[in-house]
Order: structure tokens, then C-alpha cells, then sequence
């Protein structure tokens, strides 16, 4: 397996600051990449800060910055080689759970989930499996998908949820919460049917782990469920975030190959451009097809027809809820 010479390491403000100093007043060469707040070259290694929060390091002598660099200077601590010691869990057999598709208005949303055991996380963090979002390329998410695929086997279950049978379960369930319950349990089951004895699944936080029990059906309520905050770190979860991502924009292209159109991503005003033109060419009932109905990008694109969802025929809006606080006892 070949060495590892990409990491991403997310740092805090006050580690960012820190390490901004060290490229501007060590020995390196600043460069120029786009959304960071520094970036330089080592001799063997090129280092970028992103606004985000993420360190990308990249280049053969990668682990020997972070090492003797990044790790003493910064960190303040050791990780790069004691990932078990921190997580003795993170190599365990275990499944993770991840979607995509939740906060795009066009296309399904996807749930996947990606089995490893300690052979398995070995040889996907050697291909630098890591969270989804921090794959800016689409060709690179679908290239590491397949990757993914290859080392998984059948390991690996994928959910398509799309946009006629989505707005069909949010009618009814009225909460995304609810339906992303939903499609985890089912990703779930479908991967306890290629791995049995798997003995607990993993996904990010997103609502009370009691919603996915109780959609679980009998053969899958035997597995532990865990949910922890920013669950992408894990490699079983990164590697679920990939496949769905991959799974997502299959769907999105072809979905926009049926209705005639490029559908892009997100819920931007591009999108509601796209939206409206497809409306009128196509009415719109057309939504129902392609986008999820309850986003309020909806009933804006509808204001700039003017018309709305009453008279478009299209569910009605849900119901947000507005926290109001209480007046304090006098």
C-alpha cells in the first residue's frame, strides 16, 4: 500500500493563528490558493490554511511536517500514528452511516452506509478516504467512490430516496429529521443483510438516535446505534459520505438528462433561475419531480411567476415552528 501524503486536519482559530505565523515567518515559500488565510510551499511538502477551519497538508514529507511541525508547534499533542490510541474504536468492525443530498433543492436525497473492520480502515485511510464535503471536485468524489466500491466488495448499502417518493414522505412525516431516520435504518438493514454480525453503526448527529431505533425493523434492532457530533471524522463514515455523494450526483445528471436540463446543486439563486425556467416550459408539477417541495426556494421561485403553491397544485408549505420566549414571572 502506498505511504499516505495528503492530510486535512481541522484546526481552531487560535491554532490557525498560530500556524499562519509559522508560514509567514519560517523558512517557506507563500503561495497563492484560493479561500485560505495562508499557504506556502516546504521542500517537501505544500501547507494550506483554509477559511474554513481545515489545514491541508500534501506531499511526500506531509507526515514529517505534521510530525516535527504541526504536531509540537501547534497541536500541541501527537496524532499522526496514534489514531488507534486516541480512537480504539475507529479500526473495530462497525459500519458508518452518511447522506448528501439534504440541503440541495434539486435530486434525491442518498443515505449510505460503508462497512470496515480493521484491514478494511487501514487500506481506506492509506487512500486518504475522508468526509465528502471536503472533496471540492465532483470528478474526484466519483473517482474515490469507486475506489471505495472496489475495496468494499458488496459492503456497502446505498439509499436513493428521489424527489416523488421524497415530497411523498415528507407530506406525511413533515420533518427531514424524521426521513433521514428513515432512509439510516434502511441503509442500515441493507447492509446487515451482506454483514450480519456487524455490531454497531455510526452516523453524524442529526436528531435523537430513538428516531432511527424505532425505524429500525426487528433484524436491525439488535445493533448498537451511536451518533456523535462531526462523525465524518471516522473513516467508515467518511467513506459513507463519498458513496452517497457519488450516488447523489448520478442521480442529479441524469435526472437532469430526463427533464432537459443541467440541474446544479445547492439551493442558489442559479437554482431558482433554473426552477422557473423549467416551470415554464414544463409547469409546475415539474418540481414534484425533481425538487424537494418543502425548501422555501419553492415558493420563491413560484413568487417570480406570480403564482403560488395553492395555485401550482403543489403540497402547502410546512409549518415552521418560531420559538417565542417566555416573559419572565414578575
Amino acid at each position: 500500500m502506498a505511504e499516505k501524503t495528503s492530510y486535512t486536519i481541522k484546526l481552531t482559530p487560535a491554532q490557525m493563528d498560530q500556524a499562519a505565523r509559522i508560514l509567514q515567518e519560517g523558512n517557506y515559500r507563500p503561495r497563492r490558493v484560493e479561500h485560505t488565510v495562508a499557504a506556502a510551499e516546504a521542500p517537501d511538502c505544500q501547507i494550506a490554511l483554509y477559511k474554513s477551519g481545515k489545514c491541508l497538508v500534501q506531499g511526500k514529507g506531509a507526515a514529517d511536517w505534521i510530525t516535527f511541525v504541526l504536531e509540537p508547534q501547534v497541536l500541541l499533542e501527537a496524532r499522526l500514528g496514534y489514531e488507534d490510541v486516541l480512537d480504539p474504536g475507529a479500526n473495530a468492525p462497525h459500519m458508518g452511516v452518511d447522506e448528501s443530498g439534504k440541503g440541495d433543492f434539486f435530486g434525491p436525497l442518498v443515505i449510505a452506509a460503508a462497512y470496515v473492520d480493521e484491514a478494511i480502515a487501514r487500506d481506506l485511510k492509506a487512500m486518504n478516504v475522508r468526509d465528502s464535503k471536503s472533496i471540492t471536485s465532483d470528478k474526484a468524489a466519483q473517482d474515490l467512490a469507486r475506489k471505495i466500491r472496489t475495496r468494499l466488495g458488496d459492503r456497502f448499502a446505498v439509499v436513493t430516496i428521489g424527489p416523488v417518493a421524497y415530497n411523498r414522505l415528507h407530506a406525511t412525516m413533515t420533518s427531514v429529521n424524521r426521513i433521514l431516520a428513515w432512509g439510516h435504518a434502511r441503509a442500515i438493514e441493507n447492509l446487515l443483510e451482506k454483514v450480519p454480525n456487524c455490531p454497531r453503526a455510526l452516523s453524524d448527529q442529526f436528531g435523537p438516535a430513538r428516531q432511527i431505533q424505532r425505524a429500525l425493523q426487528q433484524k436491525g434492532r439488535r445493533i448498537k446505534l451511536e451518533q456523535r457530533p462531526r462523525a465524518e471524522s471516522d473513516v467508515a463514515v467518511a467513506a459513507a459520505s463519498i458513496l452517497a455523494r457519488a450516488a447523489f450526483l448520478t442521480a442529479l445528471a441524469k435526472l437532469g438528462e430526463n427533464c432537459g436540463a443541467a440541474l446544479p446543486k445547492g439551493a442558489s439563486e442559479k437554482v431558482k433561475a433554473v426552477a422557473a425556467d423549467l416551470v415554464k416550459k414544463r409547469g409546475p408539477a415539474v418540481l414534484l419531480e425533481t425538487a424537494k417541495c418543502h425548501f422555501q426556494t419553492t415558493d420563491q421561485v413560484l413568487a417570480t411567476l406570480g403564482t403560488t403553491r395553492k395555485d401550482a397544485g403543489l403540497p402547502p408549505a410546512p409549518v415552521r415552528k418560531v420559538f417565542v420566549p417566555r416573559k419572565p414571572s414578575s
